[in-house]
């Protein structure tokens, strides 16, 4: 008798383990099927047309922007992103970090990179004030987000 049910025991322990790692095994399959590899990057803004006359000046050119956000918790390495327009124009991030939680703005013009603004440092305007794409990257060229407006895009 004190051996069916030490087996009973046995199996009682056996089944509760395999539940434990069946439990344990469900999340980490369903994140497998999730299609964000890496840290949600997203454009969070556009400043398409810069305020005032469109005169290339480099002022002018850097209240044209693009606005990314990190959406998690951890950094992200940007190195080997890209930022392009519908015509081809490509901005390609070079040894840049975004902390987590942090939005960095990319202007068109010239000037110095810091945390929170990239340069672009182009003497002409990238993006067409009334119809375009902002595409975003990533190091193996996939598409993570894109930001849309004018005729014929609809808005997010």
């Amino acid at each position: 008798m004190s051996a069916s049910v030490s087996a009973r025991r046995i199996a009682a322990t056996v089944l509760a383990a395999g539940a434990v790692v069946s439990a344990v095994a469900l999340p980490a399959s369903a994140h497998d099927n999730d299609h964000h590899r890496h840290p949600r990057v997203e454009i969070s803004a556009v400043q398409a047309d810069s305020p005032g006359r469109d005169n290339p000046t480099n002022r002018s050119l850097n209240a044209e922007w693009v606005e990314l956000t990190n959406n998690s918790r951890r950094a992200v390495n940007l190195d080997g992103w890209t930022l392009r327009d519908e015509d081809g124009h490509r901005y390609r991030f070079d040894d840049v970090r975004l902390a987590g939680r942090a939005t960095v703005r990319i202007h068109t013009g010239i000037g110095r990179d810091t945390r929170t603004d990239l340069y672009q440092d182009r003497r002409n305007y990238v993006w067409d004030n009334r119809s375009d794409t902002a595409t975003l990257g990533d190091d193996r060229g996939r598409t993570v987000d894109t930001e849309s407006w004018g005729r014929g895009h609809h808005h997010r």
